[in-house]
């Protein structure tokens, strides 16, 4: 794939929403930031710079990597981690996008 609407409109319907709502998160709380398809996955980039990567699964969506956060960001991902650096967030459950936002600015800052 190409670009992100692609990789997007690859997914079934209900996957590919979540996907797009998080994509439209991100640039929300990034203002000016790009994208582009690095590493097979949508990545947001900022100055060139590669901010953060997201990606579709079957039963969740994940983010990549994790970026530097206080004592209060990393209580609130905690039930999200998997891994050293992944965040997954499942489908089944609701998607916090407004954790995404503050990720989002925390990825701009580190």
């Amino acid at each position: 794939m190409e670009t992100v609407d692609e990789y997007i409109q690859s997914f079934p319907a209900e996957v590919g929403e979540v996907l797009e709502k998080v994509r439209r998160t991100i640039h929300a709380a990034v203002p000016g930031a790009g994208e582009k398809i690095s590493y097979q996955i949508p990545t947001i980039v900022l100055d060139d710079r590669p901010l953060v990567h997201f990606s579709g699964w079957k039963a969740h969506v994940a983010l990549y990597p994790i970026p530097p956060v206080d004592d209060d960001l990393a209580a609130a991902i905690e039930p999200y981690r998997s891994g050293k650096g992944t965040l997954k967030f499942l489908l089944n459950k609701p998607i916090p996008y407004d954790l995404i936002t503050r990720l989002a600015h925390a990825y701009v800052n580190r």
